[in-house]
């Protein structure tokens, strides 16, 4: 098949750090190429992929210098770029969260798909969805789907990350076995670093934190966050890469996930898992899809239960967390059930959207 990927602006493909819808796409994309597909991969330069490259801008919007940028207009001008080489490709797999693209691509809507890697409770969301309502979408969970139910969703995917991309490595660890608890995410009030601090305060074991700062959460972070950073009990390493995640992960006693959002899928959730680390999570979005209970970690309803559960954590097995994920979240299973979802989109003569 002739595939088209287009990725959101903000970051290149994959991310240099942060950046979990970046990384599915960059995953996609090169396992797709290897199964022999045409793919051509639209997104900003910078980007490193076994597919096609269109530089759709200079650089991740998030890396530019200058003083104003606007997300709109570059993402308007990608996507014209694709509309006018829509005919080169059998489908066209577009990751952005908010249907920018449903008024340009509703002439040829039948061979697009849509996985919006974001939530989707916003106010305004179902109207624009009631002009084009036939667009071909595809969850990231079941969870994601509740706030558009009526959205013409002919797929759940869950996200997988290659089976080799992690290990379980031997843990820098005393006879007790891992340490410390392990915060990694964004400082942002939706992720609730707050919550993991004091979940490891009452557990009595060290925090470590791996976290980007936004702009938007850095008032935040530095009132409800910062001042509790010692270097001992409450460690912040900063943002960390690819290659520093095993180290960081696979050492971990457990991952903390106290989320106050509906989240879409929880990429590091599985990522923890791949280094055979369980995860404690909040009952919000997809967690409960997510976590085996009693076998890859547990999910939570409140601080006191958190607590509770951390001893319980600790004493899983390692090797059945790993298990969890290669069972359920290899990148192999992902990519083969977007490729019998491209399929079915050739096979079936769906109406095109129009403004109503």
């Amino acid at each position: 098949m002739r595939i088209a990927q287009v990725a959101p602006l903000f970051e290149t493909v994959p991310p240099g750090a942060y950046g979990g819808t970046e990384r599915i796409i960059a995953t996609l994309c090169n396992y797709l190429v290897g199964l022999g597909h045409d793919v051509t991969l639209f997104a900003a330069a910078g980007s490193v992929t076994s597919a096609r490259l269109v530089e759709s801008r200079a650089c991740g919007l998030r890396d530019d210098s200058a003083p104003r940028v606007s997300a709109t207009a570059a993402h308007l001008a990608m996507l014209d770029d694709v509309c006018m080489q829509q005919a080169k490709f059998d489908v066209i797999h577009c990751h952005l969260s908010h249907f920018l693209h449903f008024p340009l691509f509703a002439d040829f809507a039948a061979k697009t798909l849509t996985t919006p890697h974001g939530r989707l409770d916003y106010a305004d969301l179902p109207t624009a969805l009631g002009h084009w309502p036939d667009m071909p979408m595809n969850s990231i969970s079941l969870s994601q789907r509740r706030p558009l139910l009526q959205a013409n969703w002919v797929a759940n995917i869950y996200h997988g990350i290659p089976v080799d991309l992690y290990a379980p490595a031997p843990l820098n660890k005393t006879d007790n076995g891992p340490q410390y608890l392990a915060f990694m995410g964004r400082f942002s009030r939706d992720k609730r670093a707050d919550r993991a601090i004091a979940i490891a305060a009452a557990a009595g074991l060290p925090l470590k934190l791996a976290a980007k700062i936004d702009e938007e959460d850095r008032a935040w972070f530095r009132q409800e966050i910062e001042p509790h950073f010692d270097g001992n009990r409450v460690e912040y390493i900063g943002e960390i890469s690819e290659s520093e995640k095993p180290q960081f992960l696979g050492n971990a006693a457990a991952l903390l996930f106290p989320i106050d959002w509906p989240e879409p899928f929880g990429l590091v959730v599985i990522e923890a898992m791949a280094h055979g680390t369980p995860s404690i999570v909040w009952r919000n979005g997809a967690m409960a899809e997510i976590i085996d209970e009693g076998l890859s970690g547990f999910v939570v309803d409140s601080m006191a239960q958190a607590i509770a559960t951390v001893p319980l954590a600790l004493a899983l097995d390692r090797a059945k967390v790993r298990q969890c994920f290669e069972r359920r979240f290899d990148a192999a299973r992902m990519v083969d059930e977007y490729v019998a979802t491209y399929q079915d989109l050739l096979r079936t003569d769906r109406p095109v959207s129009a403004v109503l």
